[in-house]
């Protein structure tokens, strides 16, 4: 689930840039175990217009993530829009591998359930409840579409492998294929500096900011503006910040400046724990 698209879905496919612009490189090595806690606000120009919560956590054997967020302030009166979404899975060789993804979205005007389930390395089956209907402008979704892809809240986890530094150049640079049950898209990073960043609540520290490279792949209208936007746009940027105990870069703040103004996702408390090794029983 896209943590944006929960809180101003007027221009839904904006916030896919959030949970979905993100990626996990595959990982080296073993995973070590944390857990994230975290507040997010979302605003246009300036003002307020959602708020949203990141709970992860990550075990030795198994992982799970899951985002909720709301508009708030005034767009709350006029659009009162809700999300839930996540995604779990199993922590295999020190790889995030997904078996689901669900997202619950609700609004005035409509609510709708997304379910994915996930393995060898791509989508299985996808389930949107109620059934859309079908649009002969919408470029079809094929089977080679879902292989060798990410759902959007796996795809924000971004693994760093070997032991290396985390905020190096070479971590931004990478990409990867995602799928969020209806659009199929390609994702590029960049790096673009390294800056100190402090939430009100939590982490204080580096943040890896990369640059966002969006391109439509499948599952959407060519003549949609904001498609168009998106795909053109070179001003895109991410912070990242670590989950402790880890080697995975969490989304702290994501920038996309739009025709309103520019639309921010930052974290307003960002708490993180390492968590001890599960040690195993002895007779």
């Amino acid at each position: 689930m896209s943590i944006f698209s929960s809180f101003l879905p007027s221009v839904r496919e904006s916030w896919l840039l959030c949970a979905g612009a993100l990626f996990m490189l595959l990982p080296e090595g073993a995973l070590a175990q944390g857990r994230l806690d975290a507040q997010y606000e979302a605003s246009l120009a300036g003002i307020a217009v959602g708020k949203g919560s990141w709970t992860i956590e990550i075990g030795d054997d198994t992982f799970s993530a899951i985002a909720q967020g709301g508009t708030a302030g005034l767009l709350k009166a006029f659009a009162g829009a809700g999300g839930m979404g996540g995604s779990q899975g199993r922590v295999v060789n020190g790889a995030l591998v997904a078996s689901g993804y669900t997202v619950n979205y609700n609004s005035y005007k409509k609510s709708e359930i997304i379910r994915m389930a996930l393995g060898g390395g791509g989508i299985k089956e996808t389930v949107i409840e109620p059934e859309p209907p079908v649009d002969p402008n919408r470029i079809p979704v094929t089977e080679a579409h879902k292989k060798n892809v990410y759902d959007p809240m796996t795809g924000s986890l971004l693994r760093v492998p070997g032991t290396g530094e985390l905020m190096s150049p070479d971590s931004c640079r990478t990409s990867a294929g995602i799928f969020d049950g209806r659009l199929r898209y390609d994702l590029k990073l960049d790096f673009k500096r390294v800056e100190m960043v402090k939430a009100e609540k939590g982490y204080q520290g580096p943040a890896l900011v990369c640059a966002i490279y969006f391109t439509p792949i499948a599952g959407y209208i060519p003549d949609r503006p904001v498609i168009k936007y998106l795909a053109e746009a070179r001003n895109m940027e991410i912070a990242f910040v670590p989950i402790a105990g880890t080697r995975i870069l969490i989304p702290y703040r994501v920038k996309i400046p739009t025709p309103f103004g520019l639309a921010m996702l930052e974290a307003t408390s960002f708490v993180t724990s390492a968590t001890p090794p599960r040690v195993a029983k002895t007779q």
